[in-house]
């Protein structure tokens, strides 16, 4: 069987990390081809090293749809493939168009809250009505696939909801990660200093800025408190703003985008993960596996993975002060806050292993997939 994935560029991020992984753990029958359509390159040889046949299409404009639509036709009389499946909005937009007159069936992809309350409030003080055409464009061709598949429940309805998509459609399949990649992770020692670590592109959206207020107050009563943050982005200048003004350049480090990143967790002491909206995160995934105590926001689908005083302490999300006062108390009562995190590994393995999730994956394109 031939699948045809299909997303907008190959950055580093977690949707195009995600099918990378669970193409590794497909069964061999499954052909996996991947067409991408704008020129970031970033994880081009992580798929050529998986043995994925990539097909870039090279628009001349990040809203060159029409041309998409014909060179995505052309590759898939040429490939023949039996099933496409489309991730992220530019790439779902021409690919559902190219299916149709292709006669291929297609399968969508839920990977972001992408029409929730938080996403929505932050396009009214920007961009609004492109935000709204596409929003209305997605809804119009979202009758067009077969089925789609949501990583996790709570984007699934929100989605389902804002697209007018029966859930009955939609299959919930979480993210995964190769257990046998994260060995068990020991506390380091207290004595020095204390270490928080947060990963993701340097959006606004990952609550950088609270994260930092945050840390500002700890570091006034823990000045051998350390912030480290990995990830490359946009709002880069307003965080070094804030970390200058804060007087925290001692303090607070940017390391930019570092491959494998969740390798970094290991000389941390917790993970922090205060993001306004996401999809189901593979790097909190990442922190359970590693089994680090975790701090992270209490958006619908942080509570998927996570529960408070359970595996993980939880924040109002985009509160400044409770933030801060979940980080104090994972130094004052530091033992215990390891426990959560000993709790939070055992609870990954048994749920997030990529082989059972590839499993689920794979089973669910076969459902869908043209015979021959």
């Amino acid at each position: 069987m031939k699948v045809l994935f299909t997303m907008d560029a190959l950055i580093n991020a977690g949707t195009e990390r995600s099918v990378l992984d669970l193409a590794k753990h497909f069964s061999a029958d499954i052909v996996v081809h991947l067409a991408y359509f704008y020129p970031r390159h970033d994880l081009k040889s992580d798929y050529e090293a998986a043995g994925i046949q990539l097909h870039f299409m090279d628009l001349s404009s990040k809203y060159s749809f029409i041309q998409g639509v014909r060179k995505l036709s052309e590759l898939i009389k040429k490939e023949k493939p039996q099933l496409i499946v489309s991730s992220l909005m530019r790439a779902n937009l021409i690919s559902r168009m190219a299916a149709k007159i292709n006669g291929v069936p297609i399968m969508g992809t839920f990977v972001n809250d992408s029409y929730g309350p938080l996403r929505i409030a932050e396009h009214k003080q920007k961009s609004y009505w492109k935000f709204k055409t596409f929003w209305l464009l997605d809804k119009w061709t979202a009758g067009i696939p077969v089925s789609y598949i949501a990583n996790a429940q709570s984007i699934a309805k929100s989605n389902a909801q804002a697209l007018g998509i029966s859930m009955s459609k939609v299959k919930v399949i979480y993210r995964g990660r190769e257990i046998s990649n994260f060995p068990e992770w020991t506390a380091p020692s207290l004595d020095k200093n204390f270490h928080f670590t947060a990963i993701g592109r340097l959006l606004e959206r990952k609550g950088y800025k609270e994260l930092i207020a945050a840390f500002k107050m700890i570091y006034t009563e823990h000045p051998q408190a350390r912030l480290h943050i990995y990830g490359e982005g946009a709002f880069r200048n307003s965080m070094e703003q804030q970390i200058k003004a804060g007087g925290l350049l001692d303090a607070v480090q940017l390391h930019g985008a570092v491959p494998n990143a969740w390798k970094e967790l290991y000389p941390s002491h917790c993970f922090v993960f205060p993001s306004w909206y996401e999809g189901f995160s593979g790097a909190l995934v990442e922190a359970m596996m590693v089994g680090l105590p975790i701090i992270a926001s209490d958006i619908p689908m942080n509570l998927e993975a996570v529960a408070h005083n359970e595996t993980a302490l939880i924040h109002q999300v985009k509160n400044t002060n409770d933030l801060y006062a979940k980080m104090s108390l994972a130094i004052s009562d530091y033992p215990a806050i390891c426990q959560l995190g000993q709790t939070s590994r055992h609870i990954s393995f048994q749920r997030f292993d990529i082989k059972n999730i590839a499993n689920q994956y794979q089973n669910e394109l076969r459902k869908f997939a043209q015979s021959k």
